[in-house]
């Protein structure tokens, strides 16, 4: 069925699409008028740099800043490209970029969630673009809707049939650029071992996995290949130190490990926060595998992102893009006021409300400034604990639902 059997339709889109470049035009006027940095993207260029002049990649200290080289070898090698264009390109290019990542981010996210109307996308989107984690990502010129996107469309291309040739290397080359999607993987491996246990087919998601493995060992062998020493320095060494990234007490680190820095006090939270850890994981790992077992797809897909996100070493606030599909899921399951919570907690910029600077004021909190400063985290977990409840309900065929519509689109 066409839009042109409803006129109504074909005026909505224009008029959706419209407002969304008003909302995109004052977004990049913003930016310039704040005179954004784009801090990282240069990181990435001079990370690129040293790819093709031979240089020490980890040992690059880059900007005014001098940040470290923190992604493994293979981002660099992609990063090469941005070699290529001057830096006034290059900013305007990856905001260009960014902005149409967005659109197709929402896209997925919708059809994630089981939602078909055309105009919806460009509608969330001119709303999108103006919370904290969106706004940030292009402030630095980060990878975050990148990955998201490459990830969200391999599990939404690939549902839980887990065929097609390419299923699962979405999953893998993002985790080879960046650690944290890896637990994507995890969770598909863990759902098709926990089938099998219960006498079901487990292959579909076994095979999905697989896929991601392969993709993920392919590019990483590749960047070992060109970048030996590099590869043999990030994998023995540069993986497994934390502090290279930045300061774990830091207001910018939602994650659960900055949580516990600032709760405590110190900037090293230690096996307070292993401990911790371990136990987010196998509860969000244990919803999202049971909302999958029963069709639940789209909980699954967020359980798992909120999980990643709390449960790495550093997840500042640019990461939690993932809130854009987390709304729209509470939204369309009828959890309003609890999107309604989520989408204020994100739009807000509260991390920024606190004290935070070069002298470390995070680590003198008072309990209201902690609890700003933990609200993405705080909210991940209650989301966790609203998915646990809505997948023990019955819901299968819920789940059914969703997947033939999503497959008649």
């Amino acid at each position: 069925m066409t839009l042109t059997a409803f006129p109504g339709a074909r005026r909505r889109v224009p008029v959706a699409a419209g407002a969304c470049l008003v909302s995109f035009t004052a977004f990049w006027l913003a930016q310039r008028a704040a005179h954004v940095s784009m801090i990282d993207l240069m990181v990435y260029r001079a990370e690129g740099a040293t790819v093709r002049a031979g240089g020490d990649l980890y040992a690059l200290r880059a900007t005014a800043a001098h940040l470290p080289t923190t992604y493994p070898p293979f981002a660099a090698l992609l990063f090469t490209a941005l070699t290529l264009p001057g830096t006034a390109v290059l900013r305007t290019l990856a905001t260009a970029g960014n902005l149409v990542l967005l659109l197709v981010f929402v896209r997925l996210s919708l059809r994630l969630v089981g939602h078909t109307r055309a105009e919806t996308v460009w509608w969330v989107a001119a709303a999108a673009v103006w919370c904290e984690p969106v706004w940030t990502t292009l402030r630095y010129g980060q990878v975050n809707l990148l990955l998201a996107t490459v990830v969200l469309r391999d599990l939404t291309r690939h549902r839980a049939d887990g065929r097609g040739r390419w299923a699962g290397v979405g999953l893998g080359l993002a985790a080879a650029v960046k650690l944290t999607p890896a637990l994507f993987p995890v969770f598909l491996l863990t759902t098709g071992v926990v089938a099998r246990l219960r006498g079901g087919d487990g292959e579909p998601w076994l095979r999905h996995a697989r896929g991601a493995a392969v993709a993920f060992a392919g590019a990483t062998l590749l960047a070992a290949a060109v970048l030996p020493y590099d590869s043999w320095r990030f994998w023995t060494d540069t993986v497994f130190r934390s502090d290279r990234v930045g300061h774990a007490e830091d207001t910018a680190d939602q994650a659960l490990r900055g949580v516990l820095a600032r709760l405590l006090h110190t900037p090293d939270p230690g096996a307070a926060w292993t401990a911790c850890a371990a136990v987010v994981t196998a509860v969000g790992l244990a919803v999202a595998v049971r909302a999958e077992l029963r069709g639940l797809r789209a909980w699954a897909v967020c359980c798992c992102a909120v999980t990643a996100l709390l449960v790495s070493p550093v997840s500042w606030t640019h990461h939690w893009v993932w809130c854009v599909p987390l709304v729209l899921l509470l939204w369309t399951r009828g959890h309003r006021v609890a999107a309604a919570g989520t989408a204020l907690v994100f739009c807000a910029y509260v991390p920024w409300w606190v004290p935070h600077g070069p002298a470390r004021p995070e680590l003198h909190q008072n309990g209201a400034q902690m609890a700003l400063s933990a609200l993405y985290a705080g909210t991940a977990a209650l989301c966790l604990a609203l998915a646990g409840g809505s997948t023990s309900l019955p819901g299968r065929r819920q789940g059914s639902a969703i997947r033939q519509a999503v497959t008649k689109e």
